[in-house]
């Protein structure tokens, strides 16, 4: 097991035991866990590049499998790898901190995985690993406080795993079917293909990709095969993924490629599956709910990503095609299903899906016709764009202008030309003339998810509205709470009452689409129950938490993931280009029989909508706004359409007569490329013989023609001044007079225009002025300009103002300004006549022509001399054969198309070859629908409303507040743009102020909005207002802009009038600001009552706002406490020198007198001053108090140098009192009548809390150290015990010594000590804005010290004046203070060298005296215990900013710094809490909590009641008894049990301060202040505990300062003899067959590996016995009072420094076999906790493994301890068990019999012992073991090892085969000389020679003759 601890700041292995803990800076507070937990989590994150942290911390591990291992942890976060350090056993300790810094966009974080590996570093590779845990950052980014936090606090291994508390983890394989896809985008066969398409010539060449699947979860990856060219491929794959259940990993990622294409893979799109909504772990619902398993489909994912429009060059947006960023268009569909298993294994990771399963999935597959209608009401605030705009509309590939899969439909409105709105935007003059698009497409029966996502989102919505009113109560005694819950409490109970749509007889229905009904309808159920029992009468802060939580719930089971059908896109087209998009949701514009509150909430309703760019430049531009009415249903369901549609349809074939001017004479001859018919672009020929009807469709009437007057309106269209210009071009020969040229009047661009003299004034403008010479410019006197003529052209490049004799060509500009008449008609009506809107009269026959210079310029109505082509507009209207139930609409399916003999006879060739040459490639032809080929005929497609509806539109603009300045400078000129569909004005422009008052109504008459009233008055049109920066040089700047829905009032005798309300005001998506406004939109009926209104009042130039309208304002008083500026920068490279304060509100405003010398005293000369102003009554429409700091320079210069806006004025309302007020913002701790009852309750509170702590702690203290070895008392003491580690602490709470108060946070955080800003607040002077893009936020340039009190005077004047606030004030000159700065730890620091740990060291600066050497750094540590103590005198305010920081120590400077904290010492010093010095719990007069401040209690109690204006304390003449606030206190009500230390001061001054202690103050404190860097700011780069004492000389020396000098170390000696091993396990088998073992044991203690020692070898041993008499000595350091050793190490060579290292004191003994000529074999290991270590056994058959069991395992408490400390006992001898892990089991392995002994450094002096058995060998003596004579080595002595290894165990068999030998001997001697024996005794050699030597020879002489 595993301790980790992960943190994301803005942030379980089962067998192997590993725990996570996951932590943040930012916490939350811990949500339900269900499906949309990680989305509230996220909602507040904009979706932009922002910096993160995520910290991995690796505490500790057990129980790791494997025996004699050496484990180390790999952790990659992202793609970044950490190591951590290399430890040996199976329960390492590390406590080692990674981090990485990220700096991108949440979606792209989230989606990075955190995996943590625990290899073995001993093994090799392929079996190196012990254990992986992987996880998502956002699912720890979405944990509760950001963190999931295990603590290591118990032995209980199982217990500290990390679980999901709804079940326990357990392994499960997730079964991922990928079947199909479809609609795979088409690429271009090359990159010719392209050019050609950007020349405009004809290519239809296109190929499909080559597309595969790539699967991600968990970092693990599985891809598909690749199916080449092929649309809609299909792969029939499965794909396997190992799991744990509830899983980290939360989304499954799928990829869709294309192919291997030059070396690099495509992305065509990405999806995801997301385990939290296809998934339940039953904490939605209360109860029995156990959930269900993850499960999916099968059922379409849809593919988003780039608008590629088939092309294989670069595509600019190919990141949005990886799921990075938002997908802006349709990429296709990919057909899956998940199921997870949780008993199968599967042999291989992708498998092919049976043939049966593939059919089985055919059921999903039908489809049904769908329509999708689309009405533009108006397109307005659209760009500055000149050529012509048209829209589309799409879902998938249907209606996709450039797409030729699907068969053309009426998917694209007109082209339009945009017309300039009077002011800033543009629109489209639609007017009556609504364009419509109409498609159909064919989906998957999608009305059950439909009607389901409808209902939950109807009842989500419903239940948001009422929870916004229910905020809106402010207390419980409001009358309007009742209602308010009664109509939230009705409205729940029915939609949740309401039942969801069937599963009955539906047989696509999926597992999951029953799981999440049954889900839904739980939790629908639970939640209506809930409401029924909660009354009214509760109050509105329980009933808010309580709705919310319903809210959190439903929200999620909201979701429906297997709702398929495509977003719709509307996308801008311009010249062919796609420039804007927005995404509509299918399910918000559908349809359903079921029921209104099953049909989408935008079905056949009139919204808004606003357009984006797909190219997310960072840029908070407006791109266009859309009032749209969307329908979407089943064509069998779309009669339903026509009830919905307002005004008539109207469907026209559209052709355009185009004709060239030759000669005087027009005629289509001499058109070139340009067809005599065509489309509106003049490309596409489309003759009127030649269209094609739709089916179902019949001409109605024959050919018009009708002007296109729409597409006339000129650039001067809403304009009321026009700049005339035109040039005068002269030329000559060299040598020769300035003649006029061959082009004499031409414009700005060259083209020849009428001269000057023929310019006449159109209707409805006359001149201003008549024409004159341009000559402020770089021309001569008379206005000219000379330049060469360049060959060609004839014209000059370049112009100068200096005529040359080699100039050519000289011109002049002439210029004369047009206006238009005020009592002429207005623009409105002007628009009206020119486009004949309404006009049932045929238009004339010179009005039908359109005339231009050049085909593809603009066209204008009236012909002119250098016009050279015309055209005009024929159509034909096209009505429906007969009524059907389809909405005739949707019969448009092909549009109109148009026939070309020829065009289709060489189209048909080209594609016949194409075809062969696909089939001589083996390919698959790409198969189109029918008439695939044809090009479109327009087919114009128009709603018709006849009855316009006139609106009068009042915008009040109060003001707004907390503006962000757009450059530089403090303050900004701001106006107003308010956009209102077409119409636009702005407001008047305020000079030098970021909270703008303008008071102004902008009244927009006569403004024409098409449709019913009702639905106008349901979601009429959103008021937008910009704000601008007025730049007088440059481009107004961009400010922030802010969305308004008006009050709609149809009928004025029921007009309520708006209230004024805030409206935020953003900027690129982060809060810019707030806007105070109403809005009111009125019906304009034909009577004009609108304009019977009473107008509003005119002031200076605009209509103000209403009194009934504005806030009633009430004569306040704002009393400043101006106390000083401090840290103010330079500005423009100058010292600010004599600044003063300039404070506004209400447009009233003050300034101080000046600070005549900034360094020697920054504090105003006068401090109080007095502003009455008019201020509103309701506190949350106060304007902000402006606070300027202004810089007296010489010259009269005064800029602005800093600048801060107060916003909330309510926390400075105070009423006044006659007997005046102490000068602090909020009330006292305890009002004057509290603190006199309060005291007595107190003062028996005070002392008793300590004593009765130190009660229970003695009680449940257990005595961790003998009584001869605890350690003196210290402040570490008194730390330990105030934070909670008693076992450190030495007891202390038993001495009856005073307690720490500990804050987790600084102490200006603490809620009850208000910041310490009690007396004056700081309050941030911002100049401008910073440079960098990645932070907009000001730059702070100082401080201002101040307060402000606000209070009512009285209406009549001659009423007395309330008492002034701030009337008894301090010094305000600078006083000189001693400061001591008490630094005590640090913790959770990053790393900062590459080894992971960092050098820190402390670094103080106050002023410019700076404190902390560099060479006093703690080597590698990431907690450091500093203990240390600075002083440092200083100069208040002049230096009251104390900066403490952490720096880096590396060898080479500079070093990095780690963070920095920053103290106000003049906040603390002035606060009435008296923060200077804590108060400690008693008055000691010695001893370590020896009393240390200036002051004695009693001079600390009367400073007090001289500040409160309290009568001084009167205490007995024996100090026991003291009378405060006419109250009489004893000594003995604090005191009852005198503690008995001895360290008391006199009772006097301990009864003072038990008087002081009750009011509040400060107490004797430890702060936990959080480092930051200025690179990273607002991400925590660890926390410093620490705090300061500031003593004024004025009051005397102080006290004697603390000692926080560490703890240093004891040295202890830790003496293990091993005496006998039994029962280990024998591993080698000798030459006889023997089980044997040559044992020796190692020994060392925990992390000092490097100094292990071993024993000799028992060799031989045949029954596990081994014999050693072995002394192993241990040196270490410890500290008793912490129970951990201080271990400093190296960790290389190369290590400059040690590594100090704390860990608690362990034993680790291993038994091994030794092997001469291979590795040893490991046998067996005992680890013994030095503090916890197990009792020895007295004999061996006792020591078994439950001794190594912890107590609490047990069932029943033991009759003996099981563990004791050997630093308590000493001394140990018995027997030990030693285990091995086998299979995940520990097993025991042998017993081995130690004495463990503890001794100090002085105690191993006098009593010496030797290693081993060396010399000295005493303290015991060790003798030589006596061991059996068999054991000994072999090869030391070979005939012993003879005798005992052969003959000793074989003697008999040894002899028997001796005398078997001889007689086998003596019988082969026997056989041998057999033979030859028998062979002598029958012939007898030796007789034959003895009978022939016997013969006599004389006889054989005498024989002879």
């Amino acid at each position: 097991m595993w301790y980790v601890c992960i943190e994301i700041m803005q942030t379980a292995w089962a067998h192997s035991g590993v725990t996570t803990a996951i932590r943040s800076i930012t916490g939350k507070d811990h949500q339900r866990e269900g499906i949309s937990g990680r989305i509230n989590s996220r909602r507040e994150l904009a979706d932009k590049k922002q910096d993160f942290q995520v910290r991995v911390r690796i505490i500790e591990g057990r129980q790791l499998q494997g025996n004699n291992i050496k484990p180390v942890v790999k952790v990659f976060i992202g793609d970044h790898v950490y190591r951590t350090r290399i430890k040996t056993g199976n329960n390492p300790y590390f406590n080692e901190i990674f981090f990485q810094n990220f700096h991108e966009t949440p979606t792209q974080l989230f989606d990075e995985t955190i995996n943590i590996q625990v290899l073995n570093s001993r093994a090799v590779r392929a079996d190196s690993i012990i254990g992986v845990f992987k996880l998502e950052v956002g699912r720890v980014y979405d944990s509760p406080g950001r963190e999931l936090d295990k603590p290591a606090e118990s032995e209980d291994v199982e217990s500290n795993l990390l679980k999901p508390a709804a079940m326990p983890v357990c392994m499960a394989t997730f079964q991922l079917r990928v079947y199909r896809a479809e609609d795979m985008p088409q690429m271009e066969d090359s990159c010719l293909h392209y050019f050609r398409s950007m020349f405009q010539m004809h290519v239809d060449k296109r190929i499909c990709a080559d597309p595969s699947v790539e699967v991600s979860f968990a970092g693990k990856t599985r891809c598909t095969r690749v199916m080449p060219r092929n649309a809609n491929p299909e792969w029939n794959q499965v794909l396997f993924f190992p799991a744990q259940l509830p899983a980290v990993c939360d989304k499954i990622k799928l990829t869709v490629l294309n192919g291997d294409r030059a070396g690099k893979r495509d992305v065509l799109g990405t999806t995801y599956i997301s385990l939290s909504q296809v998934s339940s772990t039953g904490a939605e619902i209360e109860g029995d709910f156990s959930g269900f398993l993850p499960c999916f489909g099968p059922s379409f994912l849809t593919l988003y990503g780039s608008p590629r429009e088939f092309t294989s060059l670069h595509d600019p947006y190919e990141k949005l095609n990886s799921g990075s960023e938002e997908g802006v268009a349709y990429r296709g569909r990919i057909l899956v299903e998940l199921n997870t298993s949780m008993d199968r294994t599967p042999q291989q990771e992708i498998e092919e899906i049976p043939a049966e399963a593939v059919a089985r999935v055919e059921r999903y597959l039908s489809r049904r016709k769908y329509g999708l209608c689309a009405i533009f009401y108006s397109a307005t605030m659209l760009p500055a764009i000149k050529e012509l705009i048209q829209f589309e509309v799409s879902i998938g590939n249907y209606g996709n202008k450039f797409d030729v899969t699907c068969k053309p439909c009426a998917s694209t409105t007109q082209y339009s030309q945009a017309v300039f709105d009077g002011n800033h935007y543009h629109y489209l003059p639609w007017y009556d003339t609504k364009p419509m698009v109409a498609i159909t497409s064919f989906w998957e029966d999608a009305s059950y998810y439909m009607d389901t996502l409808n209902i939950l989102h109807s009842t989500r919505d419903r239940l948001t509205l009422n929870l916004d009113a229910l905020r809106s109560v402010q207390t419980a005694e409001d009358p309007s709470l009742g209602d308010v819950w009664k109509k939230l409490l009705k409205e729940l109970l029915e939609d949740c009452n309401r039942p969801l749509p069937s599963l009955e007889g539906r047989v696509t229905a999926t597992g999951l689409d029953q799981q999440l009904r049954d889900l839904r309808g739980r939790l629908l159920h639970q939640v209506a129950r809930s409401a029924e029992r909660l009354s009214a009468g509760t109050s509105p802060k329980t009933l808010i938490l309580k709705v919310e939580d319903w809210l959190q719930r439903i929200n999620s089971v909201t979701p429906e993931p297997q709702a398929s059908m495509p977003d719709v896109v509307i996308w801008m087209l311009c010249k062919e280009k796609r420039v804007a998009y927005a995404r509509v949701k299918a399910h918000t514009i559908m349809f359903s029989k079921a029921g209104p509150c099953a049909c989408g909430k935008l079905c056949g309703k009139t919204h808004t909508l606003f357009l984006k760019s797909p190219q997310r430049d960072g840029k908070d531009t407006m791109h266009g706004q859309l009032r749209m009415r969307m329908w979407l249903s089943l064509v069998s369901d779309s009669q339903e359409f026509m009830r919905h549609c307002e005004g008539k349809i109207g469907v026209y074939a559209e052709t355009y007569e185009n004709q060239v001017k030759i000669f005087g004479k027009w005629g289509p001859k001499g058109l070139m490329q340009h067809p005599s018919f065509s489309d509106i672009t003049g490309k596409i020929g489309v003759p009127k013989d030649k269209f094609q009807l739709p089916k179902g469709w019949h001409w109605d009437g024959d050919w018009a023609v009708e002007p296109q007057r729409r597409l006339l309106l000129d650039t001067e269209t809403n304009h009321s001044e026009v700049l005339e210009e035109v040039y005068e071009n002269e030329s000559r020969q060299p040598g020769e007079e300035w003649a006029p040229a061959p082009s004499p009047n031409p414009d700005a661009g060259g083209a020849a225009v009428s001269p000057k003299e023929g310019i006449v004034c159109p209707k409805g403008w006359h001149f201003e002025e008549g024409w004159r010479v341009e000559v402020n410019r770089a021309v001569d006197e008379s206005g000219w300009e000379y330049g060469i003529g360049i060959p060609h052209t004839g014209t000059p490049q370049s112009w100068n103002a200096t005529e040359k004799t080699y100039h050519t060509h000289r011109r002049r500009r002439w210029l004369r300004r047009r206006c238009r008449d005020l009592n002429a008609q207005s623009q409105e009506q002007e628009i009206a006549s020119f486009l004949q809107l309404h006009s049932t009269g045929k238009p004339a026959e010179e009005d039908t022509w359109e005339y231009a210079s050049f085909f593809g310029w603009k066209f204008h109505l009236q012909p002119r001399p250098h016009d050279a082509y015309r055209r005009r507009c024929w159509r034909r209207k096209l009505v429906p054969v007969q009524p059907t139930r389809v909405a005739p609409i949707f019969l448009l399916e092909g549009s109109l198309g148009v026939e070309f003999e020829d065009q289709e006879k060489e189209e048909g060739e080209e594609e016949e070859k194409e075809k062969q040459k696909e089939r001589s490639e083996g390919l698959k032809p790409l198969q189109l629908g029918p008439g695939w080929w044809q090009e479109r005929g327009d087919t114009a497609r128009h709603l018709c409303i006849t009855e316009p509806n006139y609106y009068q539109l009042h915008c009040y603009i109060f003001q707004a507040r907390d503006l962000t300045p757009s450059d530089g400078r403090s303050s900004s000129d701001p106006y107003a743009h308010v956009s209102f569909l077409h119409r636009s004005q702005r407001t008047q422009t305020l000079t030098a102020t970021l909270s703008p008052s303008w008071d102004q109504t902008l009244i927009f008459d006569h403004v024409l909005i098409y449709g019913d009233p009702q639905a106008t008055r349901q979601d009429p049109p959103l008021v937008v207002l910009e704000l601008f920066d007025r730049d007088i040089i440059d481009k107004d700047d961009f400010l922030g802009r802010s969305m308004c829905s008006p009050l709609v009032c149809l009928d004025l005798r029921s007009r309520h009038l708006p209230r004024l309300q805030w409206y935020p005001i953003t900027k690129q998506q982060k809060e810019a600001g707030e806007l105070l406004a109403a809005f009111e939109l009125l019906l304009d009926p034909k009577d004009g009552a609108p304009g019977r209104l009473p107008a509003p009042s005119w002031k200076n130039g605009v209509y103000v706002i209403p009194s009934d309208i504005r806030p009633t304002l009430r004569l306040m008083a704002i009393e400043i406490l101006a106390w000083g500026l401090r840290g103010l920068q330079s500005y423009n490279l100058l010292s600010v020198m004599a600044p003063s304060l300039v404070v506004e509100c209400g447009g009233e405003a003050i300034q101080t007198a000046p600070i005549r010398d900034l360094h020697e005293n920054p504090n105003f000369p006068i401090n109080v001053f007095l502003m009455r102003v008019h201020l509103p009554m309701e506190e949350d429409l106060m304007p902000p108090i402006e606070l300027k700091v202004v810089d007296n320079r010489e010259f009269g210069y005064k800029p602005v140098v800093g600048q801060a806006s107060v916003r909330s004025l309510r926390q400075y309302m105070c009423e006044p009192s006659a007997e005046g007020h102490h000068p602090s913002l909020p009330p006292p701790v305890a009002p004057k009548g509290k603190i006199a009852k309060m005291l007595g309750r107190m003062a028996a509170e005070s002392w008793l809390r300590t004593t009765l702590r130190a009660e229970k702690a003695h009680a449940a203290l257990p005595s961790v150290l003998p009584q001869e070895e605890e350690e003196c008392v210290d402040w570490w003491s008194k730390f330990y015990a105030a934070t909670g580690d008693l076992a450190k602490s030495g007891g202390y709470l038993q001495t009856g010594l005073d307690s720490l108060k500990v804050y987790n946070c600084e102490l200006e955080a603490v809620p009850e000590f208000q910041g310490l800003q009690d007396f004056c607040q700081t309050f941030r002077l911002y100049r401008g804005r910073v440079l960098e893009e990645a932070s907009e936020d000001p730059l702070v340039v100082g401080e201002f010290k101040g307060l402000f009190q606000i209070y009512p005077l009285p209406e009549d004047p001659s009423s007395p004046p309330p008492p002034r606030q701030f009337q008894e004030l301090p010094e305000s000159q600078p006083q000189k203070c001693l400061v001591r700065v008490y630094i005590v730890r640090a913790f959770n620091l990053p790393p900062k060298d590459r080894n992971g740990l960092c050098d820190p060291y402390v670094r103080v600066t106050l002023g410019k005296k700076k404190l902390g050497d560099r060479d006093q750094y703690l080597p590698n540590t990431l907690e450091p215990v500093f203990g240390r103590v600075f002083e440092l005198p200083c100069t208040l305010p002049l230096e009251k900013d104390l900066q403490i920081s952490l720096f880096d120590y590396d060898l080479i400077l500079p070093d990095q710094k780690i963070g920095a904290t920053s103290i106000d010492l003049e906040n603390r010093l002035l606060s009435r809490f008296r923060a200077n010095c804590g108060l400690p719990q008693s008055y000691c007069i010695s001893g370590p909590c020896q009393w240390r401040d200036q002051l004695l209690p009693t001079q600390l109690l009367e400073n007090f009641a001289r500040m409160r204006s309290l009568a001084l304390p009167e205490f007995s003449a024996d100090g026991g008894k003291a009378t405060f606030m006419g109250r009489a206190f004893l000594l003995a009500q604090f005191e009852s049990k005198v503690p008995a230390h001895g360290h008391l001061g006199p009772p006097r001054e301990r009864l003072a301060l038990h008087l002081l202690r009750t009011c509040g103050l400060v107490p004797e404190h430890l702060e936990t202040r959080t480092l930051y860097h200025s690179i990273q700011p607002g991400i925590d780069q660890g926390k410093l505990q620490m705090w300061v004492d500031i003593f004024p000389e004025s009051f005397g020396p102080p006290g004697p300062a603390f000692n926080i000098t560490p703890r240093m170390p004891k040295r202890y000696e830790l003496r293990c003899v091993v005496w006998n091993t039994r029962d280990v396990d024998l591993r080698d088998t000798s030459i006889t067959g023997q089980r044997m073992s040559d044992i020796y044991v190692k020994g060392w203690l925990d992390g000092l590996e490097e100094e292990r020692q071993r024993t000799d070898v028992h060799y031989r041993s045949l029954g596990g016995e081994g014999n050693f008499n072995w002394r192993f000595i241990f040196p270490f350091e410890f500290l008793p009072m912490e129970q951990v050793c201080v271990l400093p190490e190296k960790q290389h060579l190369w290590s400059l420094d040690e590594t100090v290292l704390k860990v608690p004191p362990k034993l680790i003994l291993q038994v091994w076999d030794n092997d001469k000529f291979s590795a040893d074999d490991f046998l067996g290991v005992l680890e013994i906790k030095l503090l916890s270590m197990p009792c020895p056994a007295r004999r061996p058959r006792a020591c078994t493994l439950k001794m190594l069991q912890d107590e609490s395992d047990s069932p029943t408490p033991p009759r003996f301890p099981r563990r004791t400390s050997l630093f308590k006992q000493r001394l140990a001898r018995g027997w030990w068990p030693c285990v091995v892990q086998e299979e995940g089991r520990q097993r025991l392995s042998g017993k081995i019999e130690l004495t463990l002994e503890l001794l100090t450094d002085k105690e191993a002096e006098e009593r010496p012992a030797g290693k081993g058995r060396e010399e000295p060998n005493m303290n015991p003596t060790l003798h030589p073991p006596v061991r059996p004579e068999a054991s000994f080595l072999w090869f030391t002595a070979p005939l012993k090892s003879l005798r005992y290894i052969l003959w000793q165990p074989h003697k008999c068999k040894i002899i028997l085969g001796v005398v078997l030998f001889l007689l086998l001997l003596l019988l082969a001697a026997f056989i041998y000389a057999t033979p030859r024996y028998l062979a002598m005794k029958l012939i007898n050699p030796f007789r034959s020679l003895h009978s022939f030597g016997s013969l006599n020879p004389l006889a054989g002489s005498s024989g002879s003759p």
